[in-house]
């Protein structure tokens, strides 16, 4: 199963980190849709950060793990649109979890 956590200040609700672990094992290797849609997501929202903000995130990757802590920026309005772009990562993470609960969970945690 791969779990997925969102880490979040309690006081703004910004997500300061998250981290993604497991294997989904809906099908084989390289056949697996859910886990290739899970990467697609997590690893496209971390391209899209540094891509379209400039800043990039300190991010580890490794077979079946992806944890990143997100820098708080002097800027404002770069905060803004990473915020953004993690809550949409989000909600598309929600969005495969609802479709395939047995192999996807997502949960937040308050900081």
């Amino acid at each position: 199963m791969i779990q997925i956590t969102f880490t979040r200040r309690s006081g703004d609700r910004h997500i300061t980190a998250f981290s993604v672990e497991g294997h989904a094992r809906y099908a084989k290797a390289g056949k697996d849709i859910v886990c290739a849609g899970v990467s697609a997501v997590t690893v496209g929202t971390v391209n899209s950060i540094e891509a379209l903000v400039g800043v990039e995130l300190p991010a580890s990757m490794k077979d079946g793990w992806l944890q990143s802590d997100i820098p708080e920026q002097h800027d404002p309005a770069a905060n803004a649109r990473i915020q953004l772009l993690l809550e949409s990562m989000r909600v598309m993470l929600e969005g495969i979890s609802d479709s395939y609960s047995k192999n996807v969970t997502v949960k937040e945690h308050l900081v």
